[in-house]
């Protein structure tokens, strides 16, 4: 079961790590900005993922939105703007990328040095001894976060004109890891318990898209392009969903030029020009 975010201990003062997401509970619900009414999604969505619990071939369960509220915070305050129109979509995250940063695609020199992402980093209850969360301190480079992120840098420059059009959000917030290590993605969970998962993060999705009001939503790799797709049109929300390939090292085609194929695609769909310096 993953941890619990309880409000009563932190009123008495015994609030853990894990916790942290609490303390600014109030602030974000008497605020009508596009990054509040993101972050109560979220924690709504923490909320209902509380409630779920995994069995093999599950072993380890991390909920960056838990231990990482900070640097978390700090992303979406600083980049969740109103008037946005992409939102780009992954899947879940990387064990060295959004694990380590709270950030999506977060890759740690990217987040900040280019992101300038600042904040704590707490730990998840139940770490694997080879999986260990060092945040902002981690030295080992998350191979599609770094490409995501530094396809975007060369592309934009500096983040606000990036931002200035688009967001980035991952699908479920939760990694999972085997007894050895081996991160496991949503798809390879046992049936029941990957449909009670997806279930409760389509219905945080389509609330992120109607909170936004984004015009489109690109899937970073086809799972999450056809989980958006169909999550979007069975709540009967009318946008437009597209995709590019995923930049991961375990996809040949994305070792031999990722940000080649994106620019492309991006090209096609019209998001390129919104973006050029």
């Amino acid at each position: 079961m993953l941890a619990q975010l309880d409000t009563e201990r932190l009123e008495n003062g015994d609030a853990s790590e894990t916790d942290v997401p609490d303390l600014a509970v109030e602030r974000l619900f008497n605020s009508s900005t596009a990054a509040s009414r993101f972050l109560q999604a979220e924690l709504e969505l923490n909320a209902r993922l509380q409630m779920l619990s995994f069995g093999k071939p599950v072993r380890y369960t991390y909920n960056p939105l838990e231990y990482a509220w900070e640097t978390h915070q700090c992303y979406v305050e600083n980049y969740c703007l109103e008037g946005q129109s992409v939102l780009f979509l992954g899947m879940n995250p990387g064990p060295f990328g959004m694990a380590q940063t709270g950030v999506p695609f977060g890759e740690v020199k990217a987040v900040r040095n280019w992101l300038k992402i600042t904040g704590r980093v707490g730990r998840p209850a139940d770490e694997h001894p080879k999986r260990r969360i060092t945040g902002l301190d981690c030295t080992q480079s998350e191979v599609s976060g770094a490409r995501f992120w530094g396809f975007f840098q060369d592309l934009c420059g500096e983040p606000n004109n990036f931002f200035r059009h688009c967001f980035v959000h991952n699908l479920c917030p939760l990694i999972f890891m085997s007894e050895s290590g081996k991160n496991l993605t949503p798809p390879e969970l046992p049936a029941a318990e990957r449909d009670a998962l997806l279930s409760c993060c389509d219905s945080a999705l389509c609330r992120v898209v109607t909170a936004l009001g984004v015009s489109m939503v690109i899937g970073v790799g086809k799972l999450s392009e056809q989980r958006a797709r169909r999550a979007l049109s069975e709540a009967g929300i009318s946008i437009r969903v597209e995709g590019i390939m995923h930049p991961s090292p375990r996809n040949p085609l994305a070792n031999k030029g990722w940000a080649s194929v994106a620019r492309d695609k991006l090209d096609q769909l019209g998001v390129l020009g919104l973006l050029t310096r």
